[in-house]
Parts: structure tokens; C-alpha cells; sequence
């Protein structure tokens, strides 16, 4: 029942036209951060981690312009239960498609790697219309079910096949001798038992998943990176496709990992308020 009540409340809020979505972003810009100050105390500690260098003052005004694209995410991501194909290629375009088809021309399977930045939901539309050939979008399962089947029936509509992180091999051997895209999301919290793994990012000391590399070997597919940027009019997106390994057995262990993670860092460091600073993305430390 509650699936059913979640699920209409997200329908009936996706029909309203963006300017009134955007008039509703406006004011939970206020509510969470003047009011309920919703995770105030992460963002900044987040924001004082990774740039130490920068003053207070710098800090605050990323917080501010972090907080004010967030509800945009939100009520944005709302729409695409029922966004169409044609206003998905409208919102976020696509500079060099090639990039990533070409490898599946070749008859390969790619291994997409992007990350909680910008419009990472939208992005999900998008790669589902680029190709024909499966598209796997792997996703770490939510404690709450409810929540976790009607985002993952939301980010479907359009032939993406959500797959648990702990069942993506299984598929990629599933579809062995048809070119394919996995993409995952590389920017989140493993578990002590998914890795032991710590690299520096963004000045800290970060476990990280390296799921990616090890896709990447397994199935010798190149890694493509989905640098998915947001642009200067509301709601307008770009996406751009960079192939940072091409061939995965020209690598030491771990080189892959932390390519594609210095890839990443890069593009947070240029334009920071567009990544999810309110991710508790540091709670995991080094065991001693």
C-alpha cells in the first residue's frame, strides 16, 4: 500500500509543468537550508575537508549554490516518471555520442563509470535511448524496498535494467557475446567487506569500490567515463563521453581504480556546487 501511495504522489507531482516544479524548488531551497538546515553539518565539514585552502567565505558560497541546485535535483528527478523520450534528449544533450558507440559497434561491452554529480538521474534516460543493446544500470539496493522499487520502475521506462551491485557479473555473463553498457556509479560507500581499498580524494582518505576495474578485466570492455555537466539555463544538461582505458590489461592492479577517480575529482574541483556534498561519503576510515 505504501508503494501505491508513493508511487501516485510521484505521478501526480511529475504532471505539473516545470516552471511551477521549479517555483516549488525555490522554496525548499529556503526550508532546507535556513529552516530544517538539512545536513548543514555534513556539507561543511565535507566542503572544509576537501579545500582547505579555500576561506570560509569560498566555502559558504559552494554550500549556498550546492543547496540551491539540490531541490532542482529533486523535483527534476520527480519528473522523469513521466517525462517523454523526445524532452529527455532536450533536456540533456549529447555531445559525442560516437564515443561510447563506437566500442559497441566493435562488438564490446563498455564499462560506464559517472558519479553523484549533476543530473546523474536524468542520465539514466539518456544512455537507455543512445543504443539498442542492453544498458545495465548498477545501483546499490535501498533499506527501504518501497522507495527502492519505484525509483528503480522510474529510471526503467526507458529499457535500463537496474541490476544489484552483487548480481552485475552474473549478467554480464548472461549477455556474454552481446555488446552491452554496465554503468555504475562510483562515487559511494563500500562496506569493509566490498573493499579494503583507500585512495586520497579530495584531500582525504577515501575507500573506495573497485567494481569497475575489475568488470573491466574480466570482460576486457574499455571504460568509458559519462561526464555529465549541468549548463547555465535551468535545467539544461550536457553529457559528454571520455575513454580512459581502452585496454584494461595495459594496467597494474588498482591504476584503473584510481584513473577514473582522479577523473572524477577533477571534475568536482572545476565546479564543485554540482556534486552531492550532502553525502556522508567519508564514514568509513582505515581500520587500524
Amino acid at each position: 500500500m505504501k508503494q501505491k501511495a508513493l508511487n501516485a504522489l510521484i505521478y501526480i507531482i511529475s504532471l505539473l509543468p516545470y516552471w511551477f516544479l521549479y517555483l516549488i524548488s525555490d522554496g525548499l531551497y529556503y526550508i532546507l537550508y535556513y529552516i530544517v538546515g538539512y545536513r548543514k553539518s555534513i556539507v561543511f565539514q565535507n566542503l572544509k575537508n576537501a579545500f582547505p585552502e579555500k576561506t570560509d567565505k569560498e566555502r559558504l558560497i559552494i554550500a549556498k549554490k550546492f543547496y540551491r541546485f539540490f531541490p532542482d535535483l529533486l523535483v527534476e528527478s520527480i519528473k522523469l516518471k513521466t517525462i517523454t523520450a523526445a524532452t529527455v534528449k532536450k533536456k540533456m544533450t549529447l555531445e559525442n555520442e560516437e564515443e561510447l558507440t563506437r566500442h559497441l559497434a566493435a562488438g564490446k561491452n563498455v564499462i560506464g563509470v559517472t558519479s553523484h554529480y549533476a543530473n546523474w538521474e536524468l542520465g539514466i534516460h539518456r544512455l537507455s535511448l543512445i543504443t539498442s543493446f542492453p544498458t545495465l544500470i548498477v545501483y546499490k539496493p535501498l533499506n527501504n524496498k518501497d522507495i527502492d522499487t519505484v525509483y528503480n520502475t522510474m529510471r526503467s521506462r526507458f529499457g535500463a535494467e537496474m541490476v544489484p551491485m552483487k548480481q552485475i557479473l552474473r549478467h554480464i555473463v548472461k549477455l556474454k557475446g552481446q555488446p552491452n553498457v554496465s554503468m555504475l556509479v562510483a562515487d559511494q560507500t563500500p562496506l569493509y567487506s566490498d573493499s579494503d581499498y583507500f585512495i586520497n580524494w579530495l584531500n582525504q582518505e577515501t575507500l573506495v569500490y573497485t567494481g569497475a576495474e575489475r568488470l573491466s578485466r574480466i570482460s576486457k570492455a574499455p571504460i568509458v567515463y559519462c561526464y555529465i555537466g549541468r549548463k547555465p539555463q535551468r535545467g539544461q544538461y550536457f553529457c559528454k563521453f571520455v575513454t580512459l582505458v581502452e585496454d584494461p590489461t595495459e594496467f597494474a592492479e588498482h591504476e584503473i581504480t584510481d584513473l577514473h577517480n582522479q577523473f572524477a575529482e577533477k571534475l568536482i574541483c572545476e565546479t564543485p556546487e554540482y556534486w552531492l556534498w550532502s553525502h556522508n561519503r567519508w564514514k568509513r576510515k582505515r581500520r587500524k
